[in-house]
């Protein structure tokens, strides 16, 4: 059998945790964890078509980075449009807004190692082929 202390410390925590719920910022996580991963594989991806990593030129990454984002946005416009409330009634707005411009990063860094890894194809005079 528990102790009264060990009741009454279960009893606080529950009633603290009866106002907090997930559910409604469900959706604004997962926007910004895929954004997030946008931004990683986006610097990744830089990162290799700039030579400092790997043997490769990045634009597997740079292609993967740009779609995740692009996932990662929609996610986030989904999840502001279903919000009800605005910021700080914990309904996940701040956060969408945040993936957002996660997913705008992630989007910029892919397209920068795309670029980077377009000119890295190329031969010393400049034309293909």
């Amino acid at each position: 059998m528990k102790s009264p202390e060990a009741l009454t410390m279960s009893i606080q925590l529950m009633t603290a945790a009866e106002g907090y719920s997930v559910q409604g910022r469900g959706p604004s996580i997962a926007a910004d964890l895929v954004a997030l991963a946008s931004v990683a594989i986006g610097a990744l991806a830089l990162a290799r078509a700039k030579g400092r990593i790997g043997t490769g030129n990045g634009r597997t990454g740079a292609i993967v980075a740009m779609a995740v984002g692009l996932t990662g946005m929609i996610l986030a416009g989904v999840a502001l449009a279903i919000a009800d409330g605005g910021p700080g009634t914990g309904n996940g707005v701040v956060g969408s807004v945040f993936a957002l411009v996660l997913g705008l990063l992630g989007m910029a860094l892919g397209g920068r190692a795309r670029a980077r890894s377009r000119r890295a194809g190329l031969p010393a005079d400049g034309l293909p082929g």
